[in-house]
């Protein structure tokens, strides 16, 4: 049986990710009952929503050290 799974917010991205790669693993083996499939798909839906939320928050401080506009990432620019 699966262990229960905190539902406090991740302390960071990485923890959060690697959280949600758990989940996907686990759920993947086809080994949990229904009621634990759907408290780890819960889980699995905040994890992603907190992922998706500090990308999105990183790509506004990109925007801003940009002077507002999202630049194409050039590995030649870096290089200089």
């Amino acid at each position: 049986m699966a262990k229960p799974r905190a539902a406090a917010a991740p302390k960071d991205y990485e923890s959060a990710l690697a959280e949600l790669e758990a989940i996907v693993a686990e759920m993947e083996a086809g080994q949990l009952p229904l009621e634990a499939s759907l408290v780890a798909y819960r889980r699995g839906a905040e994890l992603l929503q907190y992922c998706r939320q500090q990308l999105a928050d990183a790509e506004q401080q990109v925007r801003i050290l940009e002077n507002g506009t999202l630049q194409p990432f050039n590995p030649q620019d870096s290089d200089e």
